[in-house]
């Protein structure tokens, strides 16, 4: 039996993990390597409310995972905002995949978007046009592309590819994060006629205003799991000032469940949001039915969110027990600080 596959109940119930009964590892692989990793690792956290997911990638640290914890918390023991909407349109994701495989991801994904993965390497200009290229082919003249370089450029970079990759869409919707810090971005918008979305210089900032106050971006990209929670992201989305888009952080449905929440709340939602992730997970903890997949181009929010299947979180249950301990050990120091700050 996989390491894993039994539910770990927490002995030291201290604040704030006291409300948490019980949880449970899960590693999935991806279908295609994706943000450098090639398989998804989080805990599951049973409350009185339900279950919360808590995934911060391993590039976070123990304080920057503090948010993830908080939402993976306020998601087991709360209710969510009354919702405004009952279906949220969604862009498919292309990773940084040969163009055939682009065209294909796209012609079956039913989307009228598409957030293309762009600058995975050095020297990836050409590569990413032909990726562009393939996903208009796809989409037709009517569809609407992003590109996201992941904070990968300078600012004379991001503006030679930018203007590049503009013209190789027939026409880029917006350009997410080309460059890593606040002031680059500003920069770059001023220099484009390509509108410039933040990112990492909101969901990763000690401030996350400052890029609105900086006029630094034309859209706001929020994420609820590392910004604390649907309440707190609802308030950065309102204080921003910002169109935003809703995008995960690369959940399974648990966790995705919440993202869905804060899209449904938000008072206007003018982009199609980066909900359709799960696409690019080789499996889920939620039954078919339940799971989070897009339709025709939408996530439908569910009346209720979606409960995890026993046998799926065994399925998914990592089979080494140091993968499982990585997490216990991870979740009790990121709990000493999140309760430390309370």
């Amino acid at each position: 039996m996989p390491f894993g596959s039994t539910e770990f109940p927490l002995s030291d119930k201290t604040d704030p993990l006291a409300v948490v009964e019980s949880v449970r590892v899960y590693s999935i692989p991806m279908r295609t390597r994706f943000r450098g990793i090639t398989v998804r690792e989080g805990m599951l956290l049973r409350g009185p409310s339900g279950w919360g997911e808590f995934c911060p990638f391993e590039d976070y640290g123990d304080a920057a995972s503090v948010p993830w914890l908080a939402a993976a918390l306020e998601q087991c023991t709360n209710d969510w905002p009354t919702p405004v909407r009952r279906r949220i349109p969604v862009n498919c994701t292309v990773p940084a995949v040969d163009p055939d495989t682009a065209h294909d991801i796209v012609s079956r994904s039913g989307c009228d978007t598409a957030k293309v993965k762009v600058a995975d390497h050095p020297g990836s200009l050409g590569e990413d046009q032909v990726r562009v290229e393939a996903v208009r082919d796809a989409l037709g003249p009517d569809g609407a592309i992003r590109v996201d370089a992941n904070a990968a450029w300078d600012v004379d970079t991001a503006v030679r590819h930018i203007r590049v990759l503009d013209r190789s869409a027939g026409g880029l919707e917006y350009v997410e994060q080309p460059c890593p810090t606040v002031d680059e971005l500003a920069q770059v918008r001023r220099r484009v006629d390509v509108r410039i979305a933040a990112d990492e210089s909101i969901r990763r900032a000690d401030d996350p205003l400052r890029v609105a106050r900086a006029e630094a971006a034309d859209v706001a990209v929020i994420k609820c799991t590392p910004l604390g929670g649907v309440r707190r992201a609802l308030r950065i989305a309102e204080d921003s000032g910002l169109p935003c888009v809703v995008s995960s952080a690369l959940e399974t449905s648990v966790g995705l469940a919440a993202e869905v929440a804060l899209a449904a709340a938000l008072p206007e939602l003018p982009f199609a949001c980066g909900l359709g992730t799960l696409s690019l997970l080789n499996g889920d903890v939620v039954g078919s039915a339940s799971a989070l997949k897009p339709v025709d181009g939408f996530v439908t929010v569910p009346s209720a969110p979606p409960q995890p299947e026993s046998s799926l979180m065994e399925a998914h249950a990592p089979t080494d027990p140091v993968t499982a301990a990585r997490w216990l050990a991870r979740l009790s120091r990121v709990g000493a600080l999140l309760g430390a700050r309370s």
